[in-house]
C-alpha cells in the first residue's frame, strides 16, 4: 500500500455520514463500527421514521440501551453525542426532512450509507416496490443535491440476480424496468399485479429480490460516485461487539431456532450445497472499507462488489444443520417443545410426510390435550408459521450459486497491517464449528433473552424430551408393525377364505 494513501480511520477524519437504515440489524453494526473505529468522525446523521406508535427519539434511545451500541455507551460514552437524530422517512420526498435538518445534512455531509429496506420475502409486489424501489429513488434524489458528497453506498444483496449461477462484480440487467414497474404499481389493483407477479418477477424467487435488482439498477443509472455492495446472507457477528451478537431471527437464525426448540423436524434442501453467510461484523467492515476507496477514487460509474464468504472456506448446509444440532442439544433454549431432530432431504414426499408424522401430528394432539385441559392452544399455529417460513426460503435451501468475491479481497490487500487488524473482513480465518457454537450462545443471549442462570435446567428439560422422544419412536414403530402384521393378516385370511369357498 503506497505509503500516501490514508488509513481508513484517517480519510473518515472529520467527516459528517449520513445513515438510512440505521435501526436495522446492518444498520446498527454500522453505526457501532465507525464509531468503535473511526476515531475522529464527525457526526452521524441516522433517519429514523415513527414505527409502530414509536417516535423516532424513542427509538433511538432504545437503540442505545441495546447490543451494539451498548458497548459504546459502556467504553466510550461522550462518542455518541456524534448520533445526530433526523426524523424522516424515505418514503418521502426530500426523506421528509424538517428544512433544517435538509439545510444542515446539505452543508455537512460528504459520506451517504443506504441501508434502508424491508427485507421480508413475502410483501406483495405493491409494497416491496413502494418501500424498496420508490424508496431508493427518494434516497437518491436527495443524495443528488449533496455538494459535498465523495462516496455513496447503496447496500443490496448477493441474490439479487439469481437466474445467473455464477454471479460476477458486475451490474446486470433488472427484469422489467423501475419506470415500469412503478407505473403499474400506481394504475394496477393489487389482484392485477399478484396475477401478473409470475410474469413479472421472470424466475426470481421473491418480491424483495425483484425490488432489489430495480434498485441497483437507479443507483447504476444515478451519476453519483457509488459503491454497490452485494451482501450474502448476514447472521451473527464473528468477533464485535461480541462473538455471536445477532438481533433478529430471521434467515438461518430462524430456522436454528426452530430446530433447537424441537419444532422444525424437516427442511427441503440439498445438505451438499454451499451456504454462503456472512457474519455481521466482516460484511460491514468490508462495507465501510469500501466507502473509504469510492470516496478515493470517485469513480464515475457504480462499483459493484460482493461482500461474500471465501470459496477456500465453504460451509455446507448439511456441516451447518449438523453442528448447529450438536451445539442446540449441548446448550439448550429455554421453551423447548420437543427433543431437536429431524434432517434434511431432497425428497418432496419424504419431506411432507415428515412434517405430517413428526410436526402437524404431535402439534394437533398436544393442542388437543391443551383444550381439554382448559388452556389455549398454540403448537398448530407455531407450525403454520415454521413452514410457510420454511417454504419461503426452499428457493435458496434446493439451490446453489458461486459469487465471485475479487473486489472484496483486493480491498483488504489494499489496506495496511493495521487497518487490516481493525476492519478484518478475510472469511478464510473462521473456525466454523467453534462459530457455530458462538451463534447459538449469542442467539440464545441476545435474541431470545435466555439468561445463563437457565442452562441446567433448559439440560433437565432437554434430557426428559430425549427419553420421551425414544419411548414416540418406539410406539410409532411398535404402532406400524401392528398394523403391517394385521393388514398381513387379515389379507390371509380373506385369501384364505376365498379359497375355501371356491373349494366347496
Amino acid at each position: 500500500m503506497a505509503s500516501d494513501i490514508p488509513s481508513v480511520s484517517e480519510w473518515f477524519h472529520g467527516r459528517n455520514v449520513f445513515v438510512t437504515g440505521g435501526t436495522g440489524f446492518m444498520g446498527k453494526m454500522l453505526i457501532y463500527k465507525l464509531l468503535l473505529s473511526c476515531h475522529n468522525l464527525g457526526n452521524i446523521f441516522v433517519l429514523i421514521r415513527k414505527k409502530k406508535g414509536l417516535e423516532p427519539q424513542s427509538r433511538l434511545q432504545q437503540m442505545i440501551q441495546q447490543e451494539p451500541l451498548k458497548s459504546i455507551k459502556e467504553k466510550c460514552p461522550e462518542r455518541l453525542k456524534k448520533i445526530i437524530l433526523v426524523s424522516g422517512d424515505t418514503m418521502f420526498e426530500d426523506l421528509g426532512l424538517s428544512t433544517a435538518d435538509k439545510e444542515r445534512i446539505l452543508r455537512e455531509v460528504s459520506v451517504v450509507f443506504n441501508a434502508a429496506a424491508n427485507v421480508k420475502f413475502d410483501l406483495t409486489l405493491k409494497e416491496a416496490v413502494n418501500i424498496n424501489t420508490v424508496g431508493i429513488i427518494n434516497v437518491l434524489n436527495f443524495v443528488k443535491q449533496l455538494p459535498h458528497l465523495v462516496s455513496f453506498i447503496h447496500i443490496s444483496t448477493a441474490y439479487s440476480h439469481l437466474k445467473n449461477s455464477v454471479l460476477e462484480e458486475k451490474g446486470y440487467p433488472s427484469p422489467i424496468s423501475p419506470e415500469t414497474m412503478i407505473e403499474n404499481v400506481k394504475n394496477m389493483s393489487e389482484e392485477a399485479l399478484e396475477e401478473m407477479k409470475p410474469k413479472i418477477l421472470q424466475g426470481l424467487p421473491n418480491t424483495y429480490t425483484l425490488s432489489k435488482a430495480l434498485s441497483e439498477d437507479l443507483v447504476r443509472r444515478s451519476g453519483l460516485p457509488a459503491g454497490i455492495a452485494r451482501p450474502s446472507i448476514v447472521i451473527a457477528s464473528w468477533k464485535e461487539p461480541a462473538p455471536g451478537w445477532v438481533d433478529n431471527v430471521n434467515g438461518p437464525t430462524g430456522l436454528m431456532v426452530g430446530a433447537g426448540k424441537g419444532v422444525l423436524r424437516s427442511m427441503l434442501c440439498n445438505g451438499d450445497y454451499v451456504l454462503n453467510v456472512i457474519p455481521c461484523d466482516m460484511a460491514i467492515n468490508a462495507i465501510i472499507v469500501f466507502a473509504w476507496k469510492i470516496g478515493r477514487e470517485k469513480p464515475t460509474e457504480p462499483v459493484f462488489m460482493n461482500v461474500t464468504n471465501a470459496l477456500e472456506n465453504p460451509i455446507s448446509w448439511r456441516f451447518a444443520v449438523d453442528v448447529g444440532k450438536k451445539y442446540a442439544i449441548e446448550y439448550p433454549f429455554t421453551g423447548i417443545l420437543w427433543y431437536p431432530g429431524g434432517s434434511l432431504t431432497t425428497s418432496k414426499v419424504y419431506h411432507y410426510i415428515r412434517i405430517i408424522l413428526f410436526q402437524y401430528l404431535p402439534a394437533f394432539l398436544i393442542d388437543g390435550l391443551m383444550v381439554l385441559s382448559g388452556n389455549k392452544p398454540f403448537l398448530v399455529n407455531i407450525q403454520h408459521k415454521v413452514n410457510n417460513g420454511v417454504k419461503i426460503v426452499k428457493y435458496y435451501t434446493t439451490k446453489e450459486w458461486v459469487f465471485r468475491q475479487d473486489r472484496m479481497k483486493a480491498l483488504e490487500l489494499e489496506l495496511n497491517p493495521s487497518d487490516r487488524e481493525e476492519f478484518f473482513m478475510d472469511t478464510t480465518v473462521i473456525n466454523w464449528d467453534t462459530y457455530m457454537l458462538q451463534y447459538i450462545l449469542g442467539t440464545r443471549k441476545y435474541c431470545l433473552k435466555d439468561d445463563p442462570s437457565t442452562l441446567p435446567r433448559a439440560r433437565k428439560v432437554m434430557g426428559y424430551l430425549y427419553y420421551a422422544d425414544w419411548i414416540l419412536k418406539i410406539g410409532l414403530i411398535t404402532l406400524f408393525i401392528w398394523f403391517a402384521y394385521s393388514w398381513i393378516n387379515s389379507n390371509r385370511i380373506i385369501t384364505t377364505t376365498a379359497f375355501e369357498v371356491n373349494e366347496i
